[in-house]
């Protein structure tokens, strides 16, 4: 079962991270609040425990999830290229269609000193999405991986 374990945003571009227990989701901000929810393909950014557990293995740290900057880590799946166009149903209203990888960049590099190398491979760093059908999500709805 594949489960949402947290929700994040940030107000501002270099911003720090904001966790809340529960979020509404638009189709016009993407993540209540979040500074980079505006209509697009990177929308709204998601996240694998798996993976993020992965690379932090990699690295031999214990870093905590905000450190990727994403809005949504879930639980009990690991991304790949062949989830581009499927959709990521979260709770009850929440449908998003991913559009690609989230490439890890330099501020993975500046958290931790090999972060970003162990997010590249296996689409690690997560995947953006665009929001196609809004509502409100909460740590611990259910989530599924649809293909339409």
């Amino acid at each position: 079962m594949i489960s949402l374990r947290a929700i994040a945003y940030k107000t501002a571009k270099k911003g720090p991270m904001k966790p809340v227990f529960c979020a509404k989701v638009s189709l016009l901000t993407g993540v209540e609040n979040d500074i980079f929810g505006k209509p697009g393909k990177r929308q709204v950014t998601v996240m694998s425990q798996q993976q993020w557990q992965l690379a932090c293995n990699e690295i031999n740290a214990d870093l905590d999830w905000l450190t990727r900057r994403a809005n949504i880590l879930i639980d009990g799946y690991e991304f790949s290229a062949a989830d581009v166009g499927k959709v990521i149903k979260l709770g009850n209203d929440v449908s998003l269609l991913i559009t690609g990888e989230t490439d890890p960049c330099k501020k993975m590099e500046q958290s931790h000193q090999g972060l970003e190398k162990a997010l590249t491979p296996d689409w690690r760093g997560g995947v953006t999405c665009k929001v196609i059908t809004e509502g409100l999500i909460q740590i611990d709805d259910q989530v599924s991986i649809i293909t339409i």
